[in-house]
Protein backbone atom coordinates (compact mmCIF):
# COMPACT_ATOMS: atom_id res chain seq x y z
CA UNK A 1 0.00 0.00 0.00
CA UNK A 2 1.41 3.80 -0.98
CA UNK A 3 1.89 5.93 2.03
CA UNK A 4 0.19 8.84 2.50
CA UNK A 5 2.67 10.02 4.94
CA UNK A 6 4.43 13.20 3.88
CA UNK A 7 8.57 13.11 4.31
CA UNK A 8 8.55 15.05 7.52
CA UNK A 9 6.12 12.35 8.67
CA UNK A 10 7.60 9.40 7.78
CA UNK A 11 10.07 7.10 9.97
CA UNK A 12 13.42 7.69 8.78
CA UNK A 13 16.25 4.72 8.27
CA UNK A 14 19.67 4.23 7.85
CA UNK A 15 19.40 4.23 3.68
CA UNK A 16 17.15 7.79 3.99
CA UNK A 17 19.38 10.24 5.36
CA UNK A 18 17.38 13.50 6.38
CA UNK A 19 17.97 16.31 4.12
CA UNK A 20 19.35 19.34 5.14
CA UNK A 21 16.13 21.50 5.48
CA UNK A 22 14.31 18.36 7.16
CA UNK A 23 17.14 18.48 9.72
CA UNK A 24 16.98 22.31 9.94
CA UNK A 25 12.96 23.04 9.96
CA UNK A 26 11.61 21.41 12.69
CA UNK A 27 8.72 18.47 12.21
CA UNK A 28 5.39 19.86 12.01
CA UNK A 29 5.76 23.39 12.29
CA UNK A 30 3.82 26.44 11.00
CA UNK A 31 5.38 29.88 10.15
CA UNK A 32 5.96 32.36 8.26
CA UNK A 33 9.84 34.37 7.47
CA UNK A 34 10.00 37.54 5.69
CA UNK A 35 13.54 38.62 4.14
CA UNK A 36 13.84 42.11 3.66
CA UNK A 37 17.09 43.21 1.74
CA UNK A 38 18.54 46.35 2.96
CA UNK A 39 18.50 50.03 0.99
CA UNK A 40 20.80 51.74 -1.40
CA UNK A 41 23.63 52.34 0.09
CA UNK A 42 26.36 54.96 -1.36
CA UNK A 43 28.29 51.93 -2.33
CA UNK A 44 25.97 50.90 -4.27
CA UNK A 45 25.67 54.51 -6.16
CA UNK A 46 28.76 54.43 -6.78
CA UNK A 47 28.73 50.56 -8.60
CA UNK A 48 31.45 49.38 -6.18
CA UNK A 49 31.03 45.61 -4.91
CA UNK A 50 30.39 45.71 -0.90
CA UNK A 51 30.59 42.37 0.43
CA UNK A 52 30.92 42.75 4.35
CA UNK A 53 32.46 46.30 3.86
CA UNK A 54 30.47 48.85 5.57
CA UNK A 55 28.53 51.32 3.61
CA UNK A 56 26.26 53.77 4.76
CA UNK A 57 22.79 53.72 3.76
CA UNK A 58 21.49 56.62 1.34
CA UNK A 59 18.34 58.85 1.91
CA UNK A 60 16.69 56.44 -0.45
CA UNK A 61 17.78 53.79 1.14
CA UNK A 62 16.72 54.76 4.86
CA UNK A 63 12.82 55.68 2.85
CA UNK A 64 12.84 52.11 1.36
CA UNK A 65 13.36 50.73 4.47
CA UNK A 66 10.54 52.70 6.30
CA UNK A 67 8.57 51.74 3.17
CA UNK A 68 8.64 48.33 4.30
CA UNK A 69 8.13 48.42 7.74
CA UNK A 70 4.93 50.12 6.94
CA UNK A 71 3.92 47.40 4.55
CA UNK A 72 4.77 44.49 6.56
CA UNK A 73 2.81 46.58 9.37
CA UNK A 74 -0.07 46.43 7.26
CA UNK A 75 -0.50 43.15 5.38
CA UNK A 76 -3.82 43.17 4.86
CA UNK A 77 -3.70 46.52 2.70
CA UNK A 78 -4.45 46.06 -0.91
CA UNK A 79 -2.32 44.63 -2.36
CA UNK A 80 -2.22 41.96 0.49
CA UNK A 81 0.47 39.92 1.18
CA UNK A 82 0.78 36.13 2.80
CA UNK A 83 2.04 37.15 6.47
CA UNK A 84 0.13 37.20 9.69
CA UNK A 85 -1.73 40.33 10.40
CA UNK A 86 0.19 40.23 13.87
CA UNK A 87 3.15 41.77 15.44
CA UNK A 88 6.04 39.65 14.20
CA UNK A 89 7.93 37.15 16.77
CA UNK A 90 11.17 37.76 16.21
CA UNK A 91 13.37 40.68 14.30
CA UNK A 92 16.88 39.63 13.43
CA UNK A 93 19.33 41.21 11.38
CA UNK A 94 22.50 41.19 10.15
CA UNK A 95 25.32 43.04 12.28
CA UNK A 96 26.17 44.76 9.24
CA UNK A 97 25.56 48.78 9.37
CA UNK A 98 23.16 49.04 6.44
CA UNK A 99 21.46 46.22 7.64
CA UNK A 100 21.06 46.89 11.08
CA UNK A 101 19.97 50.23 10.22
CA UNK A 102 16.95 48.71 7.64
CA UNK A 103 15.84 46.81 10.50
CA UNK A 104 16.09 49.82 12.91
CA UNK A 105 13.95 51.43 10.31
CA UNK A 106 11.36 49.00 9.88
CA UNK A 107 10.98 48.24 13.24
CA UNK A 108 9.97 51.75 14.29
CA UNK A 109 7.39 51.81 11.66
CA UNK A 110 5.89 48.86 12.66
CA UNK A 111 5.64 50.14 16.26
CA UNK A 112 4.20 53.32 15.00
CA UNK A 113 1.66 51.24 13.38
CA UNK A 114 0.66 49.67 17.22
CA UNK A 115 2.75 46.20 16.29
CA UNK A 116 4.82 46.23 19.34
CA UNK A 117 7.37 45.19 17.30
CA UNK A 118 10.09 42.69 19.33
CA UNK A 119 13.80 43.68 20.53
CA UNK A 120 15.96 43.67 17.43
CA UNK A 121 18.92 40.96 17.46
CA UNK A 122 21.95 41.14 15.50
CA UNK A 123 23.56 37.51 14.14
CA UNK A 124 26.88 37.23 11.88
CA UNK A 125 25.34 33.78 10.46
CA UNK A 126 23.29 37.08 7.78
CA UNK A 127 25.94 39.03 7.27
CA UNK A 128 26.58 39.62 3.36
CA UNK A 129 29.37 36.92 1.81
CA UNK A 130 32.84 38.57 2.16
CA UNK A 131 34.19 39.42 -1.67
CA UNK A 132 37.77 39.89 -0.09
CA UNK A 133 39.93 41.85 -2.27
CA UNK A 134 37.01 42.72 -4.74
CA UNK A 135 35.27 44.75 -1.79
CA UNK A 136 35.08 48.52 -2.53
CA UNK A 137 36.17 48.17 -6.04
CA UNK A 138 33.90 48.88 -9.30
CA UNK A 139 33.62 45.95 -12.04
CA UNK A 140 35.99 47.68 -14.63
CA UNK A 141 38.40 47.85 -11.26
CA UNK A 142 38.23 43.70 -10.50
CA UNK A 143 38.34 43.13 -14.59
CA UNK A 144 41.60 44.87 -14.62
CA UNK A 145 42.90 43.15 -11.84
CA UNK A 146 41.55 39.72 -10.82
CA UNK A 147 40.97 38.71 -14.71
CA UNK A 148 38.61 35.91 -15.63
CA UNK A 149 37.64 35.04 -11.56
CA UNK A 150 34.56 37.27 -11.80
CA UNK A 151 33.05 36.20 -15.25
CA UNK A 152 33.64 32.82 -12.85
CA UNK A 153 31.80 33.77 -10.32
CA UNK A 154 28.48 34.65 -12.30
CA UNK A 155 28.51 31.49 -13.96
CA UNK A 156 29.71 29.11 -11.53
CA UNK A 157 29.36 30.33 -7.93
CA UNK A 158 30.37 27.07 -6.17
CA UNK A 159 33.72 26.54 -8.05
CA UNK A 160 34.63 30.31 -8.52
CA UNK A 161 34.42 33.18 -5.83
CA UNK A 162 36.60 36.29 -4.88
CA UNK A 163 40.43 35.84 -3.82
CA UNK A 164 40.48 35.87 0.19
CA UNK A 165 36.18 35.92 -0.15
CA UNK A 166 34.03 33.19 1.32
CA UNK A 167 32.96 30.32 -0.34
CA UNK A 168 29.35 29.25 -0.99
CA UNK A 169 29.59 25.70 1.73
CA UNK A 170 31.01 28.46 4.26
CA UNK A 171 28.27 30.90 3.94
CA UNK A 172 25.82 28.04 4.01
CA UNK A 173 27.14 26.65 7.59
CA UNK A 174 26.68 29.71 8.90
CA UNK A 175 22.96 30.36 7.53
CA UNK A 176 21.88 26.82 9.06
CA UNK A 177 23.66 27.85 12.10
CA UNK A 178 21.88 30.81 12.59
CA UNK A 179 18.50 29.48 11.19
CA UNK A 180 18.51 26.25 13.55
CA UNK A 181 17.60 28.26 16.62
CA UNK A 182 15.02 30.74 14.78
CA UNK A 183 13.07 28.02 13.42
CA UNK A 184 13.05 25.91 16.86
CA UNK A 185 11.81 29.41 19.34
CA UNK A 186 9.30 29.47 16.54
CA UNK A 187 8.04 26.05 16.81
CA UNK A 188 8.84 25.97 20.83
CA UNK A 189 4.87 25.90 22.02
CA UNK A 190 3.12 26.51 18.59
CA UNK A 191 0.41 24.40 17.45
CA UNK A 192 2.23 21.41 14.96
CA UNK A 193 0.74 21.89 11.42
CA UNK A 194 -0.09 18.46 8.80
CA UNK A 195 0.13 17.62 5.39
CA UNK A 196 -3.22 16.88 5.52
CA UNK A 197 -4.95 20.18 4.42
CA UNK A 198 -5.55 21.99 0.94
CA UNK A 199 -1.15 22.97 -0.47
CA UNK A 200 -3.06 24.56 -3.51
CA UNK A 201 -3.52 28.47 -3.10
CA UNK A 202 -7.17 29.15 -3.03
CA UNK A 203 -8.90 26.58 -0.87
CA UNK A 204 -8.00 27.74 2.45
CA UNK A 205 -10.32 28.34 5.38
CA UNK A 206 -11.34 31.91 6.18
CA UNK A 207 -9.53 31.18 10.00
CA UNK A 208 -7.65 33.81 11.79
CA UNK A 209 -3.83 32.92 10.64
CA UNK A 210 -2.45 32.59 14.39
CA UNK A 211 0.97 31.35 13.39
CA UNK A 212 4.61 33.21 14.20
CA UNK A 213 6.31 34.99 11.82
CA UNK A 214 9.89 36.70 11.91
CA UNK A 215 11.72 39.23 10.15
CA UNK A 216 15.29 38.64 9.15
CA UNK A 217 16.79 41.78 7.48
CA UNK A 218 19.79 41.35 5.41
CA UNK A 219 21.45 41.05 1.91
CA UNK A 220 20.81 39.51 -1.93
CA UNK A 221 23.93 37.17 -1.56
CA UNK A 222 23.37 35.65 1.89
CA UNK A 223 19.17 35.78 0.90
CA UNK A 224 20.20 33.44 -2.00
CA UNK A 225 21.82 31.13 0.22
CA UNK A 226 19.01 31.29 2.39
CA UNK A 227 16.50 30.22 -0.37
CA UNK A 228 18.53 27.47 -1.08
CA UNK A 229 18.66 25.81 2.28
CA UNK A 230 15.09 26.54 3.11
CA UNK A 231 14.02 24.97 -0.14
CA UNK A 232 16.66 22.05 -0.04
CA UNK A 233 18.47 23.44 -3.33
CA UNK A 234 21.90 23.01 -4.51
CA UNK A 235 23.99 26.33 -3.92
CA UNK A 236 24.20 25.83 -7.92
CA UNK A 237 20.85 27.50 -7.80
CA UNK A 238 22.71 30.46 -6.13
CA UNK A 239 21.95 32.76 -9.07
CA UNK A 240 18.25 31.56 -9.42
CA UNK A 241 16.95 33.98 -7.05
CA UNK A 242 16.93 37.98 -7.08
CA UNK A 243 16.54 40.33 -4.00
CA UNK A 244 15.90 43.97 -4.57
CA UNK A 245 16.82 46.71 -2.08
CA UNK A 246 14.51 47.36 0.40
CA UNK A 247 12.59 44.24 -1.30
CA UNK A 248 10.68 41.89 0.49
CA UNK A 249 10.56 37.78 0.02
CA UNK A 250 8.40 35.36 2.07
CA UNK A 251 8.88 31.69 2.70
CA UNK A 252 6.04 29.80 4.63
CA UNK A 253 6.88 27.23 6.52
CA UNK A 254 3.84 23.97 6.19
CA UNK A 255 4.27 21.11 8.38
CA UNK A 256 8.16 21.83 8.62
CA UNK A 257 8.58 21.88 4.07
CA UNK A 258 9.92 25.65 3.15
CA UNK A 259 7.53 27.21 0.67
CA UNK A 260 8.69 29.90 -1.49
CA UNK A 261 4.87 32.34 -1.46
CA UNK A 262 6.94 35.67 -2.55
CA UNK A 263 9.55 36.71 -4.29
CA UNK A 264 11.22 40.22 -4.55
CA UNK A 265 7.82 42.13 -3.91
CA UNK A 266 8.39 45.83 -4.61
CA UNK A 267 5.25 47.38 -4.72
CA UNK A 268 5.61 49.44 -1.70
CA UNK A 269 8.08 51.34 -3.05
CA UNK A 270 6.68 53.09 -5.84
CA UNK A 271 4.98 56.25 -5.54
CA UNK A 272 7.44 57.00 -2.61
CA UNK A 273 8.89 60.66 -1.83
CA UNK A 274 11.86 59.81 -3.52
CA UNK A 275 12.02 57.37 -6.66
CA UNK A 276 12.31 53.66 -6.22
CA UNK A 277 15.71 51.74 -7.14
CA UNK A 278 16.21 51.23 -10.76
CA UNK A 279 19.96 49.37 -10.35
CA UNK A 280 18.39 46.12 -8.67
CA UNK A 281 18.03 44.17 -11.49
CA UNK A 282 21.34 45.57 -13.30
CA UNK A 283 23.21 44.82 -9.65
CA UNK A 284 22.13 41.55 -9.79
CA UNK A 285 23.40 40.54 -12.90
CA UNK A 286 26.87 41.89 -12.01
CA UNK A 287 27.71 39.76 -9.66
CA UNK A 288 28.37 42.17 -7.23
CA UNK A 289 26.86 41.74 -3.25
Amino acid sequence: MTSLLGDAERPRTGEEPASGAARLIPAGLDAVLVLLRHGQTQFIVEKRFQGAMEAPLTALGEEQARLAGRRLAAPTAAPPIPIPDAAPFAIVHSPLGRAQRSAELAAGEINMAGRAAPPLRADEGFCEIGQGAWEGLTEDEIMARFGDSLPGWRRWPTRHWAPGGETLPEVRRRVEAALTPLLRKMADGGEPGTFDRHQVLGYGDAAPDRRRWSLIVGHGGVFRVVACVLLDLPLEHFWNFDFGLGAIAIVEIRAGRAVMRALNLESHLVGSALPPDADSAERNASGAL
